[in-house]
């Protein structure tokens, strides 16, 4: 595989090229077993990682296309397509169950909501440290 930095992924995609948006975290391209469906690869801390070498493209984890017909799965590493073995549905189903509780533990912890309690807490002191420094 080639690929090619964009900032928009366009509409018209080419086999073989890896359409990578770093604007948009995006990581696009054509199945790599032929079929023609689009696959799309987020880059995310909880989804995909990019590894760009300064000549070639690593995408980790693999892409399994369990959703599509050819059910492909593979690796991109180094832009080369390397094939993997095909998941049985269980293996499928714990795959996703493991994706979405690491989803939400990220998130969870991310997105932690503060109580009004907190809010207050926040608001007095940074009252009391602007009086402070108003102080000298």
């Amino acid at each position: 595989m080639k690929h090619k930095f964009v900032e928009f992924i366009p509409k018209q995609k080419e086999d073989g090229i890896l359409y990578i948006s770093l604007e948009y975290s995006t990581v696009v391209h054509k199945c790599a077993c032929g079929c023609g469906l689009d696959v799309i690869t987020p880059i995310s801390p909880h989804d995909w990682k990019i590894i760009y070498n300064g000549e070639t493209i690593t995408l980790h984890p693999s892409i399994g296309n369990w959703s599509y017909k050819c059910r492909s799965h593979y690796w991109i590493k180094n832009n080369n397509v390397v094939w993997a073995n095909d998941f049985s549905d269980e293996q499928i189903k714990a795959t996703r169950e493991a994706d979405r509780h690491l989803k939400n533990k990220y998130f969870s912890e991310k997105q932690k909501v503060k109580t009004s309690k907190e809010i207050k807490e926040e608001n007095f002191l940074s009252k009391l440290i602007r009086r402070i420094k108003g102080l000298f």
